[in-house]
């Protein structure tokens, strides 16, 4: 009895331990009600329905005044102003450098949040290669078919299937994740380190 007791404690000791590996340890937290905005940019992100558009989520500050900035894997793109209590009060971490992407992706659909899932913005491989977090700038960019290259290195990452690498080499590692959740289109987005 007590050999089985112990058997199942290291197995979800283990399964922990693999399932924490899967997120990024960088700082992140963003929460954002587009049920205030209508943000159809955000919006197309965030719909099951429309699987396969991921969007790209970084924030900016013009005369004062603080900006998110959307755009989706088809290039549209919107500058929401931060005007709400909440908004303006908001310490947004977006990633290791201003910028996280979040979309349903296309494989990889069964879990809590269908599919739902956001990325780090910057080459988790660049990032490792130059030791750099402090201040890193080898960002993706975003094509229409799902798929991330970074501008630096070139390595290329399946968004539709959980940030995997295309290209890689060994010892090379897919997007780093975070945990994101969506409640619809016109609804409430969190991405937040777990």
């Amino acid at each position: 009895m007590r050999c089985c007791w112990l058997l199942a404690l290291s197995c979800w000791l283990l399964a922990a331990c693999s399932a924490d590996e899967e997120y990024s340890t960088h700082p992140c937290r963003f929460s954002y009600n587009n049920m205030i905005h209508n943000d159809a940019t955000l919006a197309s992100a965030m719909d099951a329905y429309s699987r396969g558009v991921f969007c790209l989520i970084s924030e900016t500050t013009r005369a004062g005044v603080r900006y998110l900035l959307f755009e989706n894997s088809a290039g549209i793109k919107s500058e929401p102003v931060m005007e709400t209590a909440e908004e303006v009060e908001a310490k947004f971490i977006l990633g290791l450098n201003n910028g996280i992407i979040v979309g349903f992706q296309t494989l990889n659909t069964d879990g809590p949040n269908g599919g739902f899932v956001a990325y780090d913005v910057q080459c988790p491989n660049c990032v490792r290669r130059e030791n750099n977090t402090i201040n890193p700038n080898y960002r993706v960019a975003m094509e229409n078919s799902g798929i991330a290259t970074c501008s630096k290195c070139g390595k290329k990452y399946d968004m539709n299937n959980g940030g995997i690498i295309l290209n890689g080499e060994e010892g090379d590692r897919g997007l780093d994740k975070y945990v994101a959740s969506t409640t619809g289109p016109f609804g409430v987005v969190r991405v937040f380190r777990r």
